[in-house]
């Protein structure tokens, strides 16, 4: 059973990085925040996530998402990193979306969106 649980953390794992890589390469360049910002602010989050959100939420993770936060000041860049953050939680299993969407409370910092594969970004503001 462990094993299971060991390759489900890998498999996460490897989704996340190769929607880093992938997502950077694509990032669109007009905007002041891009993908491959998104992903480096939230970097720090990825062993919480590929755990399921078990335990408490890593001070660096809180940090990158403050920074991100605090990065994305214009209504586009909030559009834009709700759009790297909808497509990524698109790839993960649903306990890592629920931890995902759960980050932002833990770190007490007010993010404009729900992170979820269905969040409708263009009504962010």
């Amino acid at each position: 059973m462990a094993r299971s649980g060991s390759m489900k953390k890998m498999n996460v794992a490897c989704v996340v990085l190769m929607m880093i890589m992938i997502m950077s390469n694509i990032a669109p360049q007009a905007h002041a925040i891009g993908c491959s910002d998104v992903l480096s602010y939230l970097r720090p989050c990825i062993s919480y996530l590929t755990g399921g959100g078990a335990g408490a939420v890593p001070t660096n993770c809180c940090d990158g998402v403050s920074s991100l936060n605090n990065a994305a000041k214009t209504t586009s860049d909030r559009q834009d990193a709700c759009v790297c953050l909808k497509s990524l939680a698109g790839n993960f299993p649903p306990k890592s979306v629920a931890a995902a969407a759960a980050i932002p409370g833990k770190c007490h910092v007010n993010v404009p969106y729900k992170i979820d594969p269905k969040t409708d970004c263009t009504k962010v503001v």
